[in-house]
């Protein structure tokens, strides 16, 4: 082994990890073997596989999520702040997003920040959204969509399809762009 790795490059691996064999297959002798590096180099970086999981959950978290939502509302027109988002979404490393989500199932702390996740998203969604469309409901269900879209993608265990993903959001952007969110349910 002998190579030298950085603490980034250990978050990237983990989320390689996470996309090609899901959380079950993240593992220090995985993410040490694909970087070339001996288990006392990682821990030169981290005291802990814990606390090497919980950091990597946050650099998920940051990157993927809070640095993106960020950027995007710096950008003044709503529209091109939600083509923001989507472009964002659809380059995601889906398959990392799905291990983390099967990861919060069991873990409560990466259940939080999963949470914190959608709730970000979400709300950088609706209040582009409202920005646009004439109602609360409407904003709401608008971002909704997205999020549907993203996560039933994400979970589905058919192959991946990204061209097909992109025109499923297409569709959902032709529905913004025409007006199509006017008369929608109300909540039960």
């Amino acid at each position: 082994m002998g190579a030298v790795a950085s603490r980034e490059s250990y978050f990237d691996t983990g989320l390689d990890v996470l996309s090609d064999l899901g959380y079950g297959g993240l593992k220090l002798a995985v993410v040490c073997q694909r970087l070339g590096v001996t288990t006392g180099s990682f821990y030169h970086y981290f005291p802990s596989w814990s606390a090497y999981t919980r950091q990597l959950v946050e650099h998920w978290h940051d990157g993927m999520t809070v640095n993106i939502v960020e950027a995007v509302r710096a950008q003044p027109d709503p529209r091109m702040r939600i083509g923001s988002l989507i472009e964002a979404g659809l380059t995601l490393p889906h398959g990392a997003e799905a291990g983390i989500r099967v990861w919060s199932s069991i873990d409560p702390q990466v259940r939080a920040v999963q949470a914190e996740v959608d709730r970000q998203r979400f709300a950088a969604l609706y209040e582009s959204a409202r920005d646009i469309l004439e109602s609360d409901r409407n904003a709401e269900l608008f971002a909704a969509w997205a999020l549907y879209l993203l996560v039933g993608y994400e979970q589905v265990t058919l192959p991946p399809d990204t061209a097909g993903l992109g025109w499923l959001v297409a569709q959902l952007l032709d529905a913004l762009d025409s007006g199509r969110f006017t008369s929608v349910p109300e909540r039960e």
